[in-house]
C-alpha cells in the first residue's frame, strides 16, 4: 500500500477507535490524534459518526485510514 494514500492501522477497537489504553494487543495510534496531540478523534462511533478519513475495516482488525487526505481526495482505484 505504499503507493496509495490509504494506511492500515492495526489493532482497532471495534467501537471503532484507536485511543484505547492498557490493551492486551498492539494498536496503531490514530494519525489525526497524533498530529493534533489529542485523543478526541474516533474512526467510527455506532449511530453517531464516521471519521472523514475512515475507509473501512480490513480483516482482522485493521482500520483503513487516509489521514491527512479526505475521502474525496483518494481515487477509488487507490482503496
Amino acid at each position: 500500500m505504499s503507493d496509495t494514500k490509504i494506511r492500515e492501522l492495526i489493532g482497532a477497537n471495534m467501537d471503532i477507535d484507536l485511543v484505547s489504553e492498557n490493551l492486551d494487543w498492539n494498536q496503531s495510534a490514530c494519525p489525526w490524534n497524533e498530529a493534533e496531540n489529542t485523543k478526541e478523534h474516533r474512526c467510527a462511533v455506532k449511530d453517531t459518526s464516521i471519521c472523514k478519513y475512515f475507509h473501512g475495516i480490513k480483516y482482522l482488525d485493521s482500520v483503513l485510514c487516509s489521514y491527512p487526505y479526505e475521502k474525496e481526495e483518494v481515487p477509488n482505484d487507490r482503496i
